[in-house]
């Protein structure tokens, strides 16, 4: 019960967060002096994480893709994240196990939280991801997926659904795993546009 001094992290949460991520127990402390210097009361709002992202992403409009991702990871949608829920949000973006991330990708497309993802759920995310590519890096995508619509018929289709069918998380998991181009398509990874620019200069 004894809730060790604020300034600390408990070891009950220090062990769980090692247990299931990457980060040593270093970075881990460091993270959390940072974290309440950030957010005093120990929980941090749906504003504060978009700030975060905003950080990120200083050239684009993070906003829409940083409320679905929050929501994926407020676990007891209580609406704020603890610094568990923060660090596994942090693990699962950047260095999850393949099959984790696509569990949380799972949760990050079915927006309404019902257990299946429809096809405008996928234009929805879609649409969130796009916002925060820069305008000029939108013309190195290929045709077929070069706007949200265009990008969310090639996924449904690879999924092999029909516009009102729903895609449960199996379907969904198995599909991505044996496919590298649908997993490209269903991400956000900014810096694979950038290393296309790079290629295409002389």
């Amino acid at each position: 019960m004894g809730n060790s001094r604020s300034g600390a992290l408990s070891k009950e949460i220090l062990e769980e967060l090692q247990l299931n991520t990457k980060f040593s127990e270093e970075e881990l402390c460091t993270w959390y002096q940072t974290f309440l210097k950030e957010c005093p009361s120990g929980r941090i709002t749906q504003q504060q994480f978009q700030g975060i992202y905003a950080k990120f992403f200083p050239d684009a409009d993070p906003k829409a893709y940083a409320q679905h991702v929050f929501r994926s990871f407020d676990a007891n949608s209580d609406g704020t994240l603890d610094f568990k829920e923060y660090v596994i949000a942090l693990h699962m973006t950047s260095a999850g196990k393949t099959t984790q991330k696509l569990e949380w990708a799972f949760s990050l497309y079915d927006v309404d939280g019902n257990g299946t993802i429809s096809k405008n759920e996928v234009l929805e995310i879609v649409m969130a991801i796009f916002k925060m590519i820069k305008p000029e890096d939108v013309k190195y995508l290929a045709d077929d997926e070069n706007t949200p619509e265009k990008r969310a018929e090639k996924i449904w289709k690879f999924f092999g659904k029909k516009d009102d069918d729903k895609l449960t998380e199996k379907e969904f998991i198995e599909g991505t795993l044996g496919n590298t181009e649908i997993l490209r398509l269903i991400q956000f990874e900014p810096q694979k546009v950038k290393d296309r620019l790079k290629e295409k200069k002389p």
